[in-house]
């Protein structure tokens, strides 16, 4: 038999297999035909991976966005991890601003007030657009991408193999179907040129134990991977607590450069406009109210 004639009897059979699960299908949604149930142990531990990686996703989805605002800079990084580039290495606004105030400030001269306060504040920006860089790699690394690795890895089998499992339930249960009509033709007369009812029984009931066999496999396949997404919380909770501690030192660290360019400016900052009254001087920044007016007279 050549590799052709191989080829084409698999492709007969495969096509027979999806015949048979599609009409399973059609008769359970009718109400005609049983269905086979797993225990009530694999469907807690099915709908908890379900709600995994529900959740999973949208966390992973809105982290990205809380790292990344930038819809176009996500799907760009997206597309270089796919390709497995390192992701594009690009200023932040914080450090754009920080550019545009140091020119400014250059531009109006680094010898007057303004300008240098903005050289400063636009420096100091520029420290906290490096930081924030910085954590947005770290979060990046510790958090996002162990997600996302669990998502693409882990979970992704888990679906295979229980759309796996589906099929063979269906196969299964078509089984289930053949051996009673097969069953239900005993002791009626066979067509003379057809098998018997015997012998049709007897190959329903052979291919019912093949496909519980299979069945039952690919339950305990499917199972163990199950199990496992426990296993993942576990590591998840550890990527969690690495997401915090990198958000603590992060702000930590913008709270000390935003303190730091508080007490630059303080010593640059010009003295309060002053106004002299009846030779007295009065400054304009206070908040009490001063009285122009002249006194009214007791009398």
């Amino acid at each position: 038999m050549d590799f052709n004639s191989l080829n084409m009897k698999q492709f007969v059979k495969d096509a027979g297999s999806a015949l048979s699960r599609v009409v399973q299908l059609t008769e359970e949604k009718l109400g005609t035909s049983e269905k086979t149930e797993l225990d009530a142990h694999f469907e807690s531990l099915a709908g908890r991976s379900d709600v995994t990686k529900l959740w999973t996703e949208k966390i992973v989805g809105d982290t990205a966005a809380v790292l990344t605002p930038n819809p176009g800079n996500r799907v760009e990084d997206f597309l270089f991890e796919k390709i497995e580039k390192k992701r594009p290495s690009r200023l932040s606004n914080l450090e754009y601003l920080g550019l545009d105030m140091t020119e400014a400030g250059n531009a109006f001269g680094p010898g007057t007030t303004y300008g240098t306060a903005l050289i400063k504040v636009g420096q100091y920006e520029q420290k906290l657009g490096a930081a924030e860089r910085e954590f947005v790699n770290s979060a990046h690394v510790s958090f996002v991408q162990p997600l996302q690795k669990f998502l693409e890895g882990e979970m992704k089998t888990i679906v295979k193999e229980r759309s796996l499992l589906e099929s063979k339930r269906l196969d299964l249960d078509s089984c289930k179907n053949r051996v009673r009509k097969a069953r239900s033709l005993l002791g009626t007369q066979s067509n003379r040129d057809g098998p018997s009812p015997e012998f049709l029984l007897d190959e329903a009931e052979r291919d019912l134990r093949i496909a519980q066999s299979e069945f039952d496999r690919q339950a305990e396949i499917t199972k163990l991977l199950l199990e496992g997404v426990q296993t993942s919380h576990t590591s998840h909770l550890r990527c969690l607590h690495e997401f915090v501690e990198a958000q603590v030192n992060y702000y930590a660290n913008c709270h000390k450069i935003m303190q730091d360019l508080k007490n630059e400016l303080s010593k640059d900052r010009p003295a309060s406009p002053m106004v002299r009254v009846n030779s007295e001087e009065f400054d304009l920044s206070s908040t009490s109210i001063i009285d122009l007016g002249p006194a009214e007279s007791n009398a």
